[in-house]
């Protein structure tokens, strides 16, 4: 495992997520499988890592209680704990932070964290005293190092930054977002900050290990014996403002590549990091509907259907995920996915020629699972 100091301390280069764990059945929302999850912090704490990141909200509220219980194994002092404080979840930042050291069965909480601070959320973290109570409870040692976990524009990033001298700050860093979001200049603002890099997303929510056939290909014609996920896993720790890199497993296959390429060390050479960039603008068009928006379609539409908005919202859900699609639920019934026929009169006027209903037809499944 490789290490890169951190105000003194030794931190593994990879850290465990435990956001996704292995539940019982493997049904979302089921309980955390226990056994499965324990064996992969052993396996993880075996090959050196000590960096473990929960958060208040995570399984229902139970991640921390397993982070806790599977960690009593190994003195404290051995490994280092990152939770957050969640606003939304429940304000009262003083029962929350006492309820989450309970929690974890601990005096003390290594790296914490404000949960998802954004553009939305920024008034409410910064103006309800929250931030000045965790700087008491440092001070009295129950945390050692505060920091934030960020979602929002780099205008809000600044913001943030100007308030205190924060000791890492946690945002999402992937190969993906540093071509076609604003990850590359948030990383620049912090690196410009001196303030180290926690990396959440390093696969882009398992994206970017699950890379169509045809892109995949182009990596493992690379290196064929690489996985596709340790490439994202190898870009993010050639960052020289990278302090951890965390990774959500859920099995133990995944625990044991990462443990593979944080044993190894190798970041990608400059010739691998544009294949990877490339790769990235490469998935973009192979997962995208090539729609202009130029309205050929809408006017010819029967149901009046805002077709170009609706399909925006499915390149977004094959980038961003199938939650990307939940904004359509806010249309008018009849306007929904759901509500094509299937007349082809779109397609017809299409200078794409694009199969508009069969896209329809899949966001109308997205729309059911939605409404279960």
């Amino acid at each position: 495992m490789i290490y890169k100091d951190f105000q003194g301390e030794k931190i593994s280069r990879l850290g465990m997520g435990n956001m996704r764990l292995p539940t019982v059945g493997g049904e979302p929302g089921s309980p955390i499988d226990y056994e499965q999850a324990k064996s992969m912090i052993d396996e993880l704490v075996r090959s050196g890592v000590n960096y473990f990141d929960t958060a208040y909200i995570y399984h229902g509220g139970k991640s921390e209680e397993f982070v806790g219980k599977a960690l009593s194994d190994y003195p404290r002092e051995s490994y280092h704990v990152a939770t957050k404080f969640n606003l939304g979840a429940n304000p009262d930042y003083r029962a929350q932070f006492a309820e989450q050291l309970s929690r974890l069965g601990m005096d003390y909480i290594d790296f914490y964290l404000l949960h998802g601070v954004g553009d939305d959320s920024f008034e409410g973290y910064t103006g309800c005293g929250c931030i000045e109570y965790f700087e008491e409870q440092k001070k009295a040692g129950r945390i050692r190092w505060l920091g934030f976990s960020f979602h929002g524009s780099p205008d809000t990033l600044r913001r943030m930054l100007a308030i205190r001298k924060w000791d890492f700050v946690q945002i999402q860093l992937n190969y993906y977002d540093w071509v076609f979001g604003t990850a590359k200049e948030q990383y620049e603002i912090l690196a410009e900050a001196g303030i180290p890099v926690v990396v959440m997303e390093p696969a882009h929510g398992g994206m970017l290990a699950r890379l169509n056939e045809k892109t995949a290909a182009k990596l493992k014609a690379m290196d064929p014996e690489r996985s596709v996920a340790s490439w994202a896993m190898r870009w993010a720790m050639g960052l020289e403002g990278v302090q951890v890199v965390l990774s959500g497993m859920s099995d133990m296959e995944q625990a044991r590549d990462n443990i593979a390429t944080f044993a190894e060390g190798k970041p990608l050479t400059a010739e691998e990091r544009a294949a990877v960039e490339q790769v990235a603008a490469d998935y973009r068009t192979d997962v995208s509907v090539p729609c202009t928006a130029c309205r050929y379609c809408t006017d010819g539409c029967p149901m009046g259907l805002e077709i170009p908005k609706i399909l925006a919202a499915y390149n977004a859900s094959k980038v961003e995920g199938p939650w990307a699609l939940m904004d359509l639920a806010k249309l008018p019934e009849d306007k929904r996915p759901s509500a094509c026929i299937a007349c082809g009169a779109c397609t017809a006027a299409c200078p794409q020629s694009i199969e508009v209903p069969k896209y329809m037809a899949e966001m109308a499944e997205a729309e059911k699972r939605f409404r279960r």
